[in-house]
């Protein structure tokens, strides 16, 4: 019997799944269970691979998420959770390192860690430093606008952008224009926030990535609040993060656009801090891969700092 650890995916044949998969497949210090197409949706399987891993990646529906967690009876398996069931829960660690400098010794001596969201990944990066700085109040009245390849809608959206009829798929899609999105309580409790943010997601005709932006006014920001003083706030907290990075001054000032697909294919996030002082404008910015750092990255990443503490 091997004793290398035993990682079972639940969920392998989702755009999330397949990814982790891929990450692991050539790995040699881990074992890697899936489950034949025949047995996936067998409860007695389901529930005798999960009892057997060391560390269960669940990349399921909310409610298949659920469920998987409830067939667990082996104190010893511990769960990353991929989906969005459990990101606000009691119990549950939340899976985002640099988010607090004491948050990889948690997520590696956690039973249960909840992979954050792509879009909440950039939300909370960029809010969560500045609201506890005291240079964003945390009721401040905030919009939070994103955009998102098509990728970010699973396989049934990426079947309409690759499939046969891809002609006809949108170049450009608005949604949750009823402000009920899934993400918002998910930003407001992990960004430290008092108040619910509006979100207005979107997503375009291009595979992977995210930009995300939030527009601040000056006027509404406590004395000091500037955009040098944003930007120092969050190189600071961010300072020796391997996949973190902020635009500087000058890097800013050089910045004429941003590309959504800059870090596809990584697990690298770019924040920045841009805008007119002159205006009193301030446009908070994070561009990162939605199924990299927003997703089968982020698993791994949480995964490498489980499998460091074994």
């Amino acid at each position: 019997m091997s004793n290398l650890p035993l990682i079972f995916i639940d969920g392998d044949q989702g755009t999330t799944g397949l990814l982790i998969h891929e990450r692991l497949r050539e790995r040699t210090d881990l074992r890697v269970l899936t489950l034949p197409a025949a047995e996936r949706k067998d409860p007695r399987r389901r529930a005798e691979a999960i009892n057997s891993a060391d560390i269960a990646l669940l990349c399921l529906p909310d409610a298949a998420a659920r469920e998987a967690v409830a067939l667990i009876e082996n104190p010893r398996v511990r769960v990353i959770d991929a989906s969005s069931a459990h990101r606000t829960s009691p119990g549950w660690v939340y899976g985002f390192p640099e988010m607090a400098a004491q948050q990889p010794q948690a997520i590696a001596h956690a039973r249960r860690i909840s992979n954050p969201g792509c879009y909440p990944t950039g939300a909370i990066a960029l809010l969560r430093p500045l609201v506890q700085a005291g240079l964003v109040p945390a009721d401040y009245p905030l919009t939070i606008q994103a955009v998102s390849g098509y990728s970010g809608g699973g396989r049934a959206q990426v079947e309409q952008y690759e499939g046969p009829d891809a002609a006809s798929a949108a170049p450009f899609v608005l949604y949750g224009l009823n402000l009920q999105h899934k993400h918002p309580p998910e930003m407001q409790m992990h960004a430290g926030l008092t108040q619910r943010p509006i979100f207005v997601p979107a997503y375009g005709a291009f595979r992977q990535g995210i930009v995300l932006s939030i527009a601040l006014q000056t006027r509404l920001l406590p004395t000091g609040a500037s955009l040098e003083a944003l930007r120092a706030a969050l190189q600071a907290h961010y300072a020796g993060a391997h996949h973190v990075h902020v635009l500087d001054a000058g890097q800013s000032a050089a910045t004429a656009q941003l590309d959504p697909t800059r870090h596809n294919g990584s697990n690298d996030m770019t924040l920045g801090v841009f805008g007119s002082p002159t205006e009193g404008h301030i446009l908070l910015c994070a561009v990162f891969d939605n199924l990299g750092k927003g997703a089968s990255g982020a698993a791994v990443q949480n995964l490498e700092l489980l499998l460091d503490a074994i």
